[in-house]
């Protein structure tokens, strides 16, 4: 059984920093690729970014790139996205979410097949 669960979320000023974190239940979690996706209120879900469950490489939707990171410890089973010079367009919920698609670039939110419940991020002053 799978269960994801994201902590981290709130209200960050445009241009801060915020760090998501998702910890997971699965035995073999290490052999998932991780991943994070968000859906803004009236919009549709955007693939935010991805890492592989061995050897870590990670890819990103155009919208984030350069300014999140997605990591992951697969000791801890946890997998995090640190958020940086958030904007206001980031505004939305994210959902941690898990795959054993050993597929990582191109990904959308449709390639995964399990997701958290998510955990709000609001970018406003």
């Amino acid at each position: 059984q799978v269960q994801l669960v994201e902590s981290g979320g709130g209200l960050v000023q445009p241009g801060g920093s915020l760090k998501l974190s998702c910890t997971a239940s699965m035995r073999t979690f290490s052999a998932y690729t991780m991943g994070w996706f968000r859906q803004a209120p009236g919009k549709e879900r955007e693939f935010v970014a991805a890492i592989r469950g061995i050897g870590g490489i990670t890819y990103y939707g155009d919208s984030v790139k350069g300014r999140f990171t997605i990591s992951r410890d697969n000791g801890k089973k946890t997998v995090s996205l640190q958020m940086s010079r958030l904007k206001p367009e980031d505004t939305a919920v994210y959902y941690c979410a898990a795959d054993l698609t050993t597929k990582i670039y191109g990904l959308t939110h449709v390639d995964f097949d399990y997701a958290g419940q998510g955990t709000q991020v609001t970018v406003s002053t």
